[in-house]
C-alpha cells in the first residue's frame, strides 16, 4: 500500500506492505532523506514516526495500528540526553534513569537517594542503593569514594519480605496491602506510614482513607525502621518528611482535602526544612493546592461562643499537643521506657551487620521457618487409641503406631473398605489393650493437584486457554493487565476517536498474546 511520509516540510509517497515493522520503514526512510543523526555518550538522536497523535513502536507493523492506503504519517528527528546512571528497582523491575551533567559522581549518596525516591515514589528509609558488585553505599559517603563511574547501573533492595506489600502499596491495592502487612506492631506501624506517604505520592484516595482508619497519620514523619531507631540521628533528611508534604509536592489536591478533612493540625505541619504544606505547594507550582490551602489558612474556626481565625487555632492546637507530649514523656520515669525496641528484638547498625535488604518475596521469607516447624512435629497416634477413653494419657507419649500409607486405588473397593471399617468401629472401641495394635486407620487417598477440575472460561476453548496461562506465565502479567496495558497504549492516539482506539487496543492484545 501507498502511504505519506512528512518530514521537514516535504511529503514523500512510499509503497510499503501492510505487515511492514515501523523500524524498517525508519531505515527507508533514513537512507531516502539522507538523514545523519549522532549518537553519542552524551546526546543521541533517533526518528519518530507519529500517527493520530501517538508516537510509533520499532515493533509495531502498519496493520496493528490501522493504518490504510493514502495515510499521512509525520516523521520527526528528536534528541534526548543520555542518563548519566541508572539504577534498577528490584520492587517494580523497572530502571530509572539519572539524569545530570558529569559532575554527579561528586554527589553524596543521601542526595542521590532523594532523586530516587522522588522516582520511585519510594521513602528513602524502604530501599537502600548497592553497587554492580553488592556493596551497600551509605548517606555519609559521596559516589566517587565507592570508584563508581557514569553509566553504571545501580541496585535498588528492600527489606525482606517487603516486596509485594510495596508492590500493592504503588497499585493502590488496598487488599494486598492489608494481606502483607507485618505481624510485629512496631513494623506494621512503620508500613503503615509508609503505605500512606506511597498513597499520598500517587493519588490513591482509597487506600489513603483506609490506612487513616488503620491509625496511620498524615501530619507525622515516615521515620526509620524500628530496628534503626538507635541510630536516627544520623538518618537521612528525608525520613521526616510527612505524606502531606508528599501530597502537596506532587499535586495531590483529593489527598489533601481528605488529609485536612480528618486532622487540621496538616496545615502547619513542617518539614525538616521547616516548610508547611503551603510553602511547599508554592515551590512546586501546584495553583490548584495553593488556592486551597491558602482559603483554609485565611478561614475562620467556629468554637461554641467563640469563632477564632485558622493560624491562631492552629497554634492553639499545636500547644496544646505540645503539652500533652511532654505530660506523657514525664510518667515515663524509667530511662530505657525512651525507646521502643525490646529485649529480644533486632539492631542494625551500619557497617556492623549485614541488614536484610535483599528484596526477597513474603513466600521465601516464611518458606523456611515453615520447614522448621513441620520437622518438628510427631506423628499423630492412630485414631482408634484416640477413641478410647482409658488411653488419653497414651496420647501425650510418641506415638509407636506409625499411619499406613495409603495410594489411590479403585473407587468401589475403597467404599467396601471404608463400611467395613465404619461397621466394625464400635467393636474395635471395646477392645482390650492387646488388640489396640491390630487396629489401624486407613487414611483417604491423597489427589494431587494436578487432577482437581478448574473451572474454565465459558465458551473458552482449551486451546485459547493454554495460550492465555503461556502468556501469563511468559510475559508476567495476567490478560486483564495486559489488556489494560494494550489500552493505555490505544489512547495516546488521541486523534482517532473512541471507537478507533478500541479496535487498535483490541489488535495489539491479539497480537501479543498469540505471539
Amino acid at each position: 500500500m501507498r502511504v505519506f511520509i512528512c518530514f521537514e516540510g516535504t511529503s514523500e509517497p512510499f509503497d510499503i506492505p501492510p505487515d511492514q515493522t515501523v523500524g524498517a520503514i525508519k531505515q527507508v526512510v533514513k537512507d531516502n532523506f539522507l538523514v545523519q543523526l549522532t549518537d553519542d555518550k552524551h546526546v543521541r538522536q533517533y526518528l519518530e514516526l507519529s500517527y493520530g497523535g501517538a508516537a510509533l513502536q520499532d515493533s509495531w507493523a502498519l496493520c496493528d495500528v490501522g493504518i490504510t492506503s493514502g495515510s499521512a504519517i509525520r516523521c520527526l528527528i528528536k534528541s534526548e540526553r543520555r542518563p548519566v546512571m541508572q539504577v534498577f528497582n528490584a520492587v517494580t523491575g523497572e530502571t530509572l534513569p539519572i539524569m545530570g551533567s558529569e559532575a554527579l559522581p561528586h554527589m553524596s549518596v543521601a542526595g542521590l537517594k532523594t532523586v530516587v525516591s522522588t522516582l520511585s515514589g519510594l521513602p528513602v528509609s524502604t530501599f537502600r542503593l548497592s553497587t554492580p558488585a553488592g556493596v551497600q553505599l551509605y548517606d555519609c559517603n559521596q559516589l566517587q569514594d565507592y570508584a563508581i563511574e557514569l553509566g553504571t547501573t545501580l541496585r535498588l533492595d528492600t527489606w525482606d519480605g517487603w516486596v509485594e506489600f510495596l508492590q500493592g502499596c504503588l497499585l493502590g491495592q488496598r487488599l494486598t496491602v492489608q494481606s502483607h502487612l507485618s505481624e510485629k506492631k512496631p513494623v506494621m506501624r512503620f508500613q503503615l506510614q509508609v503505605a500512606l506517604y506511597i498513597a499520598a505520592s500517587l493519588g490513591h484516595l482509597d487506600l489513603a482513607d483506609w490506612l487513616l482508619e488503620r491509625g496511620a497519620h498524615a501530619e507525622q514523619p515516615v521515620g526509620v525502621h524500628p530496628y534503626r531507631q538507635w541510630c536516627h540521628q544520623t538518618a537521612h533528611l528525608d525520613t521526616g518528611k510527612c505524606p502531606v508534604h508528599m501530597a502537596a509536592e506532587s499535586s495531590q489536591l483529593l489527598i489533601l482535602k481528605l488529609f485536612i478533612t480528618k486532622n487540621l493540625l496538616t496545615l502547619a505541619c513542617r518539614d525538616p526544612a521547616g516548610r508547611d504544606p503551603l510553602t511547599v505547594a508554592l515551590q512546586c507550582g501546584h495553583r490548584d493546592c495553593v488556592r486551597y490551602l491558602a482559603n483554609k489558612l485565611s478561614s475562620v474556626v467556629s468554637l461554641p461562643n467563640l469563632s477564632l481565625p485558622m493560624r491562631i487555632y492552629l497554634q492553639l492546637k499545636c500547644w496544646v499537643s505540645l503539652g500533652q507530649k511532654r505530660a506523657a514523656s514525664n510518667r515515663c520515669q524509667d530511662i530505657s521506657a525512651a525507646f521502643k525496641a525490646t529485649v529480644g528484638d533486632m539492631l542494625l547498625v551500619d557497617g556492623f551487620n549485614q541488614p536484610n535488604m535483599s528484596s526477597k518475596s513474603r513466600k521465601a521469607v516464611i518458606k523456611p521457618r515453615r520447614g522448621i516447624k513441620a520437622k518438628a512435629l510427631q506423628p499423630l497416634p492412630p485414631i482408634s487409641n484416640l477413641l478410647s477413653p482409658s488411653h488419653l494419657p497414651s496420647i501425650m507419649a510418641p506415638s509407636q503406631h506409625s499411619l499406613q500409607s495409603v495410594y489411590p486405588g479403585d473407587l468401589k473397593e475403597l467404599k467396601q473398605d471404608v463400611k467395613s471399617r465404619e461397621d466394625g468401629l464400635l467393636d474395635e472401641i471395646s477392645k482390650e489393650d492387646s488388640s489396640l495394635g491390630k487396629g489401624k486407620f486407613i487414611l483417604p487417598p491423597i489427589t494431587s493437584s494436578e487432577s482437581i477440575p478448574r473451572p474454565g472460561f465459558v465458551g473458552a476453548s482449551p486451546k485459547s486457554s493454554h495460550i492465555l496461562e503461556s502468556f501469563s506465565h511468559r510475559c508476567g502479567r495476567t490478560p486483564r493487565e495486559n489488556a489494560i496495558y494494550c489500552m493505555t497504549i490505544a489512547s495516546t492516539f488521541t486523534e482517532k476517536p473512541w471507537q478507533k482506539q478500541l479496535s487498535i487496543a483490541r489488535t495489539l492484545f491479539r497480537k501479543r498474546v498469540y505471539t
